[in-house]
């Protein structure tokens, strides 16, 4: 089943709440990002990519991009990268966009380690950004408050973001006492992975995995929820999210969402969030007279049978497939897919034992 979704806590950044339901479109602008944090867990395929992509879909314009958030039924955007500020045009003309698009209540954060000047802070707020969270490089504020003031005075929502890693929890400590009083709205600590991008890194730094199923760190949940605790009473909100949250929780959430506003009638979405239906190989030749047999045969009217060309095969629905399938000389298949715009085949089972 797809992940609880919790109440949201007092002073908690809208970008986060939507998240958290999986309502937030992922708008991956660029991958250009010239700081190389060694934490990074950004895939090779992305890294330094000018390519853009929304969620899993590589998009060539905004108009696929806008496709995709209209397949989810998105209530906002999560601008990311590499660093969209790298491609800062880019990055207002999606803003702009997505407003169009969808019109002035979808809710629009973007992420940035740059201290960006005030001008362009003035041109996001105009274009109609919500919410700018800086990732402070150094740990201190002081090299962004410029920018941080600027943002807030162009009517965004301004928050900080950062991993909470273990071996820097006295410049974290400290970092809380600059953000108290500061326009900093909201603190977002995340749980440090270490994943296939960073593990090298991370074995250096001599980071261990927490244990279980987690791709977490050792000793970074305990900082997080030690910093959350320091935290009470400040100005702003402290956020702890955890690796297992975030690809149990939010990423499960979103695939959920899609896949329910884009179902075809003879798929059924599984407690794992998947797709599943029912098939039988085909060859394009043939697929005319199969499709129309087993039509009558089944009693199935349009839409609830298709041939896909592209993998050559006949898609219905998996009760049918079932039913059918000890009756058939001909492989039945039951067929999972992710709900993504790519459809990535991720299991097939034969329903039938040929002789």
């Amino acid at each position: 089943m797809a992940s609880e979704i919790a109440p949201p806590e007092e002073g908690e950044a809208e970008g986060c709440i939507q998240c958290q339901k999986g309502s937030k479109l992922v708008l991956f602008v660029t991958g250009r990002c010239h700081w190389g944090c060694d934490y990074c867990p950004l895939s090779d395929n992305r890294r330094e990519s000018p390519d853009m992509f929304a969620n899993e879909r590589r998009c060539s314009n905004f108009d696929e991009v806008i496709e995709e958030g209209r397949a989810m039924k998105a209530t906002g955007t999560g601008i990311t990268g590499g660093d969209p500020m790298l491609d800062f045009d880019k990055t207002v003309e999606a803003v702009k966009a997505l407003k169009l698009a969808f019109g002035s209540e979808h809710h629009i954060h973007c992420y940035t380690s740059i201290p960006i000047k005030p001008e362009q802070a003035t041109e996001l707020g105009e274009a109609g950004l919500d919410e700018l969270r800086f990732h402070l490089l150094d740990l201190s504020l002081e090299r962004y408050l410029e920018s941080v003031t600027a943002a807030d005075k162009a009517g965004i929502c301004v928050g900080i973001e950062l991993p909470a890693e273990p071996d820097k929890e006295e410049k974290l400590l400290a970092l809380l006492d600059e953000l108290n009083h500061s326009p900093v709205q909201f603190l977002n600590l995340n749980e440090l992975e270490i994943t296939v991008g960073n593990q090298e890194n991370m074995d250096v730094r001599g980071f261990n995995l927490a244990g279980g199923i987690t791709a977490a760190a050792e000793g970074s949940a305990e900082l997080g929820i030690k910093l959350k605790e320091f935290a009470k009473g400040m100005s702003f909100h402290v956020k702890f999210c955890t690796a297992t949250y975030k690809d149990a929780g939010q990423l499960r959430n979103r695939f959920r969402r899609r896949g329910e506003a884009t179902l075809r009638p003879y798929e059924i979405l599984s407690d794992d969030d998947t797709i599943l239906f029912g098939a039988i190989p085909c060859s394009l030749e043939d697929a005319s007279d199969d499709v129309n047999e087993l039509s009558q045969t089944l009693g199935l009217i349009d839409g609830w049978i298709r041939y896909d060309a592209s993998t050559q095969r006949i898609e219905f629905p998996l009760s049918a497939a079932e039913e059918i399938a000890e009756h058939l000389s001909v492989p039945v298949m039951m067929i999972e897919v992710h709900p993504t715009h790519e459809r990535l085949e991720v299991g097939s089972v034969h329903l039938n034992s040929l002789r």
